[in-house]
């Protein structure tokens, strides 16, 4: 929600409340190059293997539909150099878009601990091919997809706290939908405290 005299493209009419609904389309964010020092070497292999290479760089970085691909090819990457599942690679694991990002949310599970022998994590890896692994390939594996849905949740954060404090009003509700922030498990706590750390002193936001 922008005030109208900050909108330059803007030819409507001006009557109250004199504020306009802005879709950001923030996606492409980063299209011009500004976020490539933030990308590895998978997103920018992602990127070029998709169907809109160079476009949409931060949607590629963030959202539930390449989650599970970037952590496949951690995974994968982890094995081929035998620090995981003794150098095993299954077919499944080498297949691109193999490791559904819905992996992310169960391997990450509250009760998916060692003290529950990683049962979750396990079901995940007997699913694309993979037994008989030890505590530390469990312990492994879920660090790899907790690094990659924190990033993805400090990303989006990042942008939204940048918007709050644009609006810059002292109470802000923002509302979020999608798969990976219903059902993972953390995903919301990630966002709320991130933005919580970047936005400005004296705003408030909610997200619902």
């Amino acid at each position: 929600m922008e005030k109208l005299n900050r909108v330059e493209l803007w030819d409507g009419d001006n009557e109250q409340p004199q504020q306009v609904i802005i879709n950001t389309e923030c996606g492409a964010f980063g299209d011009n190059g500004c976020i490539d020092f933030l990308r590895t070497n998978f997103d920018e292999d992602i990127d070029a293997e998709s169907l809109n290479p160079g476009k949409q760089k931060y949607e590629k970085m963030i959202s539930g539909m390449y989650m599970g691909e970037i952590a496949r090819r951690y995974i994968e990457k982890l094995a081929s150099k035998k620090l995981l599942f003794k150098g095993e690679i299954s077919e499944t694991l080498k297949t691109p878009n193999k490791f559904y990002t819905k992996y992310i949310s169960e391997i990450e599970d509250k009760e998916n601990t060692e003290e529950s022998n990683f049962q979750k994590t396990r079901q995940v890896l007997d699913e694309i091919g993979i037994d008989n692994v030890t505590l530390e390939d469990c312990r492994i594996v879920q660090h790899v997809c907790q690094l990659v849905s924190s990033r993805s949740a400090y990303l989006v954060s990042s942008g939204i706290a940048c918007l709050i404090n644009r609006i810059n009003r002292s109470e802000v509700t923002v509302a979020v939908d999608g798969s990976v922030y219903r059902y993972h498990p953390k995903f919301q706590d990630l966002m709320v405290e991130k933005i919580s750390q970047l936005i400005n002193n004296g705003l408030k936001v909610s997200t619902n």
